[in-house]
């Protein structure tokens, strides 16, 4: 088993990824922290293999708690779950060697698929001594990434996502909201978030949640420059 830390603040948060944890086999919740300073204590008095880790907490930060661990010589990996989506603090935490970041907010299925990650290096390492380039670099250094398959979604259509498309070009960029391509395109809501969802999946769009005084909160998208030329592979 994987003995696993969450160190979030938001009690609610926590919960959520409690509760994702639950669902995934191999790996055992043993504590749960809401600051960096009680993190430390229960890293001082049991052992801990993989730490779900926020950044914005009170008080000390989480960087700070990844700069103890490396400080300290600690053999703790983390898991960064944060809204952090600024490239200096992205930086910060891959040099000092997170094994994943999952931006707030997430799916189960991203969730999944960065402790399955985790498992299996982990399992790998566990049981070689020896290892030969090709193995290094498909198991440890860099493994072969997911390909992206070119067929939409059972559900959705070609016409209906260049209608999307276009009217988040219409955007130049800037972040918007399901309600905004709503407007712009003439179909249902719950139709739209699907083709968001999508694009959303394959890295075309980052999302950010905005929690407003009243109401449910707003997710809003924004166009990754750097992933959308993935979008010719569906037009």
């Amino acid at each position: 088993m994987i003995r696993v830390m969450i160190v979030e603040d938001d009690p609610m948060v926590a919960g959520f990824n409690k509760s994702y944890l639950a669902k995934v086999d191999g790996f055992q919740l043993v504590a749960m922290a809401s600051t960096v300073d009680d993190a430390i204590k229960i890293i001082e008095q049991q052992e801990i293999d993989l730490i779900l880790l926020d950044i914005f907490m009170p008080g000390k930060h989480g960087l700070e708690l990844l700069t103890y661990l490396r400080e300290n010589e600690k053999e703790t990996d983390v898991i960064i779950i944060s809204a952090a989506s600024d490239m200096d603090r992205i930086k910060k935490a891959l040099r000092y060697g997170v094994v994943d970041y999952l931006i707030k907010p997430f799916e189960f299925e991203r969730f999944n698929m960065a402790l399955a990650a985790y498992q299996e290096k982990t399992t790998f390492i566990q049981k070689q001594q020896v290892i030969n380039q090709e193995e290094l670099d498909n198991q440890i250094l860099r493994r072969e990434e997911k390909a992206i398959l070119e067929e939409l979604p059972k559900g959705l259509t070609k016409d209906t996502l260049k209608k999307i498309w276009e009217a988040i070009q219409l955007m130049k960029e800037a972040p918007f909201s399901t309600e905004e391509i709503v407007k712009h395109v003439g179909i249902s809501r719950v139709s739209t978030r699907k083709y968001l969802n999508f694009l959303k999946d394959i890295g075309i769009l980052e999302v950010k949640v905005i929690y407003g005084t009243i109401g449910r909160p707003v997710y809003n998208h924004e166009l990754n420059k750097y992933k959308e030329h993935l979008i010719k592979n569906f037009l």
